[in-house]
């Protein structure tokens, strides 16, 4: 007999395969979204599924027009490797049907070379009430519980990239 989903341990289950996006502008200030789903003050980065047979950079760009409709970016780098972060009970149970423990994701960095006009959240499935330009420093504060810590990683190897990029490529 198959378990329900929801009645197998969360140690258990899969991570669900995703890329997260940090995109940022001439500023240095990254896109941030603040969640239709979640009444909380927290704010994230765009992020999505990676489809079968999609790999993580079809699916960074498919995620960013998805979510935010910006498609004036310049892909500078991935981070080295997956991170993983694991999802609190009960919200693992209504995610997903309650098939993943959270998301392993793979992230991308990303320079928005357009003006904050083509940003447009109200897509033809919305994910964001509000969006806002960010510093990095800032999105572990601003982010919920547990996605901090991703956050923090992730900052360590793009705010020197995304630095980089500006003081060499900006004014």
């Amino acid at each position: 007999m198959n378990k329900i989903l929801s009645e197998i341990p969360i140690s258990e289950r899969p991570y669900r395969s995703c890329v997260g996006l940090m995109v940022f502008n001439k500023d240095g200030n990254v896109f941030c979204g603040q969640r239709l789903d979640n009444k909380a003050e927290a704010w994230q980065l765009p992020q999505g599924g990676i489809d079968e047979g999609e790999l993580p950079i079809e699916a960074g760009f498919r995620e960013l027009k998805e979510e935010t409709s910006i498609i004036n970016v310049e892909f500078l780098c991935e981070f080295p490797e997956w991170i993983n972060y694991d999802i609190p009970l009960p919200l693992a149970d209504r995610l997903w049907s309650g098939k993943y423990r959270g998301q392993s994701q793979r992230w991308l960095l990303f320079y928005f070379s357009g003006e904050d006009n083509e940003i447009n959240i109200n897509t033809l499935n919305p994910e964001f009430r509000n969006w806002i330009w960010l510093n990095p420093l800032k999105l572990p504060e601003k982010a919920i519980s547990f996605k901090k810590d991703v956050y923090m990683k992730i900052n360590e190897v793009f705010i020197p990239m995304l630095e980089n990029y500006i003081s060499a490529n900006i004014k």
